[in-house]
């Protein structure tokens, strides 16, 4: 395994946790947890480059990963909260 995709999947696994405290209070499992922080990942990457923002560093990719998570989480809580009124 190369060394800079454990590191992804360490990101991912550690964003979609953190999205997961931010959005409803606990973490979901590490499957979903891993899940949730590679979308976030893409969508955070794909967020902050049209707003014309570039991170850098492990600490960048969490930060851009953890943002994705939170607006993954939210847009699916909404989601879920239109379909049960």
């Amino acid at each position: 395994m190369d060394m800079s995709f454990g590191w992804f999947l360490v990101i991912g696994v550690c964003a979609g946790w953190l999205g997961s405290q931010i959005v409803k209070g606990g973490g979901s499992g590490l499957i979903t947890d891993l899940i949730v922080g590679v979308i976030g990942a893409m969508l955070g990457g794909f967020l902050f480059g049209l707003m014309g923002l570039e991170s850098t560093g492990m600490v960048g990719s969490l930060v851009t990963a953890t943002v994705g998570a939170v607006v993954l989480l939210g847009g699916l809580r909404l989601i879920n909260r239109s379909r049960g009124s």
